[in-house]
């Protein structure tokens, strides 16, 4: 990892750290695109051969009823995904909201009513790694929510099945199907709908970078279907200072290098920092990490930042804005009002990244490419609507009626202000 000292940089090469490998914008919309219109003009089709050409497997059947499938998971892992699946419900459960009801002057009562989006899809990345726990940050929240319909994607094995694993989330959180396929082709499915797959209202999920080139282009298109939000590549800034743990640090770092080879990870360490000691526990622990070639590459194009202060460390961190912020310091609960800019944080030694990833019950669906700026990770919420009603009486009216006809006058729209006005009108006639 390159190294950089924060007192050595100029404003301009601070910022330069902070921006993300660039996606090429252009080649990736422009393969995306022709999938999206296939899949829009020739639904089921499209799908099928886009997943046999892009992943080798053409399915028998392109959707799964999960509640009609038997599985047959080993005891200590079904026990596993139980009480992850507990802490990550119990947690979420909490974030439920009340409706809530405001007399705002008298006789003018204004509520906000929840409702959950009807119809939501999640989509489940396969390829190198399998992912239950995804389904699971995705599904627990849809299903808490009360969705109507939770349809799933994601790819099957190479031999065109959808691992048990996820048939018995999916079960768990009363998922409708599972369509059998990946990448752009599924987003594609589920945004227009297709015979076998029901259109959805709201693309959930993580991916590679066309499938949130897909995400993006169809929210902004016919298809009328909102996404979480952009997402690019995994990422973690660790905040290390003299009290650090340089094992703890290292296997922090490569937890997340191992995701893929754009992964980006961050150490920002103050000068008291054992920097040869990290160095020394990451290359041992790179050496045997099975997925050492994928964690080596995002290593290389990851980097260091030396800093004079923790101040410092979280003024930068902010502006990088990481998708995980592991707080590695002395009192890292005392930092907390410090951090502005964070999808996920863990603080302390012993609050690995991996916690969070699998079942300590937080989100794991969360901004990554400094969209932590304006973006918050996936949570109930991200499955609600909500609806404002007011209902005023005919003393509310009086009371508030003059202030609506003044702004309706000073903004010149006269039949605003006559809807008001022809009320006030009777109340009067009637006395």
């Amino acid at each position: 990892m390159n190294k950089y000292s924060y007192k050595n940089l100029s404003a301009d090469q601070i910022n330069k750290l902070c921006r993300r490998p660039k996606m090429d914008f252009e080649s990736v919309f422009s393969t995306v695109e022709p999938i999206i219109d296939d899949v829009h003009m020739e639904g089921d089709a499209a799908v099928s051969a886009y997943t046999e050409k892009f992943d080798g497997i053409r399915p028998d059947s392109l959707v799964v009823e999960p509640q009609k499938k038997s599985v047959d998971l080993e005891n200590s892992l079904q026990d596993a995904i139980d009480k992850a699946f507990s802490n990550i419900w119990r947690f979420h459960k909490a974030q439920l909201p009340a409706t809530l009801q405001v007399e705002t002057m008298p006789g003018v009562n204004c509520k906000r009513l929840v409702r959950p989006i009807e119809r939501v899809g999640l989509y489940v990345p396969g390829g190198s790694a399998l992912l239950p726990s995804t389904l699971m940050m995705l599904g627990i929240p849809a299903a808490l929510a009360g969705c109507e319909r939770i349809i799933i994607s994601t790819p099957p094995d190479e031999n065109d099945n959808i691992p048990d694993e996820l048939i018995y989330i999916a079960q768990k959180i009363d998922a409708d199907l599972i369509l059998k396929a990946g990448g752009a082709q599924a987003i594609a499915a589920m945004a227009w709908g297709t015979k076998s797959v029901p259109k959805v209202d709201k693309i959930f999920g993580p991916g590679n970078q066309y499938v949130t080139a897909a995400k993006m282009m169809l929210q902004n298109s016919e298809a009328q279907v909102a996404i979480d939000m952009p997402a690019g590549p995994s990422e973690v800034l660790v905040i290390a200072d003299g009290t650090s743990d340089p094992d703890f640090v290292a296997a922090d770092l490569l937890s997340q290098a191992e995701h893929g080879a754009d992964s980006q990870v961050v150490l920002v360490g103050t000068q008291d920092f054992p920097w040869q000691e990290s160095q020394k526990a990451l290359d041992e622990q790179l050496s045997n990490l099975p997925r050492r070639d994928i964690a080596e590459k995002a290593v290389e194009k990851s980097f260091c930042l030396e800093v004079e202060s923790l101040e410092q460390a979280f003024d930068f961190s902010n502006r990088y804005a990481p998708e995980h912020l592991i707080v590695q310091c002395k009192n890292p609960e005392s930092w907390q009002d410090n951090i502005v800019n964070a999808g996920s944080v863990f603080l302390g030694p012993w609050s690995p990244e991996s916690a969070g990833d699998y079942a300590s019950g937080t989100n794991h669906t969360l901004p990554t490419y400094g969209y932590a700026r304006m973006y918050s990770g996936v949570s109930v919420h991200s499955f609600l609507k909500f609806i404002t009603v007011q209902q005023l009486t005919q003393s509310g009216l009086g009371n508030i009626g003059s202030t609506v006809e003044k702004l309706a006058q000073l903004e010149e729209l006269e039949g605003h202000r006559r809807a008001v006005s022809i009320r006030l009108g009777k109340i009067k006639n009637n006395h």
